[in-house]
């Protein structure tokens, strides 16, 4: 595997976290719209067992070989799949029923990038530089400019309410997954990783449906239901989070994070063109500061901080 410190390793991981965050920014669109026809927990459970079953072909060779090294890792295994598939964005569905979109967008791209540096200053010693700080800083003004709407007086009124709670627990949970993607432990092929993660997270969200599906209404299945499903297992998990993993171990987790800030933008070229929405001056000003902040961020890329990181893989 190539290390981060490799000029052709880190645009591997820049192509891949763009890819990501343009499959990821669809979330918002299609599961908004699907949201009171198929209750939360119900659309995680249904997204990650497609998910599961679309990986098990590539993962059923690999797992008699590395079944050792499962078990013996299960503890790292439950938290990563609590916190990556089971809390993430079953919480993101349960958020969308209690706040706005504009706090759903604010929190979720915001806190999540900044969690991901902290914890991994602490836990994987990477170096917060200029560079990385400048930039995230300039991601969250640009992010700040999107969603007030280019009046900054707008975010005087933003509140946290229930949704917004579960929204910070969605992004730190999402933080969490992401520093122990960068210490995954070595012998374990992806797929058989994503397989297993998939899988455990998954089992522990059937009770949580079960008891959903016994009070709600049943789904009225129609076949866009079909498809949002689909392009939730297939894209948003399988072929999203491949990439996801690879761009951390490419990038490091907190810079694969700042590409999470691309996230509203491409949300709003989204609804532009499946909903018609307007596309506006402020739309082009507050991504054109996304990405500037992004570039700096990943501007400085040197091989004392590649060393510090991989030296700390188990």
């Amino acid at each position: 595997m190539q290390t981060p410190s490799t000029g052709k390793a880190r645009w591997q991981g820049i192509l891949l976290a763009l890819v990501t965050v343009i499959i990821w920014s669809g979330n918002y669109v299609v599961a908004k719209g699907i949201a009171t026809q198929i209750p939360p927990v119900s659309i995680a459970f249904y997204r990650w067992s497609l998910a599961t079953l679309c990986i098990f072909p590539l993962a059923l060779r690999q797992l008699p070989q590395v079944l050792f090294l499962l078990k013996h890792h299960k503890r790292y295994l439950f938290f990563t799949a609590v916190t990556g598939i089971t809390i993430f964005n079953t919480l993101i569905y349960l958020a969308g029923h209690y706040t706005s979109a504009i706090n759903l967008a604010l929190i979720g791209t915001t806190a999540a990038p900044v969690f991901i540096t902290v914890l991994s200053v602490i836990f994987l010693r990477e170096k917060a530089g200029p560079y990385r700080v400048a930039g995230m800083t300039i991601c969250l003004g640009g992010i700040l400019f999107l969603l007030c709407g280019g009046d900054w007086h707008k975010l005087a009124v933003l509140h946290f309410g229930k949704g917004d709670l579960l929204m910070l627990i969605s992004a730190f949970s999402f933080s969490v997954y992401s520093i122990l993607v960068k210490k995954q432990p070595r012998g374990i092929p992806p797929a058989a990783f994503l397989f297993t993660v998939f899988a455990c997270g998954t089992v522990m969200l059937l009770p949580f449906y079960l008891r959903e599906i016994s009070s709600s209404p049943a789904v009225q299945w129609q076949p866009h239901l079909l498809l949002t499903i689909v392009y939730l297992g297939i894209g948003n998990s399988v072929i999203g989070f491949f990439g996801w993993n690879v761009a951390i171990e490419r990038l490091g987790a907190s810079t694969t994070s700042l590409f999470a800030n691309l996230i509203p933008v491409f949300s709003t070229l989204e609804a532009v063109i499946f909903l018609g929405e307007a596309f506006t001056i402020i739309h082009l000003l507050s991504g054109l500061i996304i990405v500037a902040g992004v570039l700096l961020a990943n501007k400085k890329y040197g091989k004392q901080k590649s060393i510090a990181v991989s030296t700390n893989r188990n």
